[in-house]
């Protein structure tokens, strides 16, 4: 069984990984909304990623 902040770090990872394919694939195609999207999604991974980091600090 996986902890939340376990959860919050893959699911993180998972989603600037996408993210970081949607920019590369937005700026080969020359689409810049689709370059948009994979920014947002990149940066909403990197926080999801934080917070799960800070909640397996603060549950140590």
């Amino acid at each position: 069984m996986t902890t939340t902040s376990t959860h919050d770090q893959v699911e993180g990872k998972v989603h600037e990984v996408k993210g970081s394919i949607k920019e590369k694939i937005g700026q080969m195609t020359n689409n810049p909304s689709l370059e948009d999207e994979g920014t947002a999604e990149r940066i909403q991974g990197t926080i999801e990623k934080k917070i799960g980091e800070i909640k397996q600090v603060v549950n140590k």
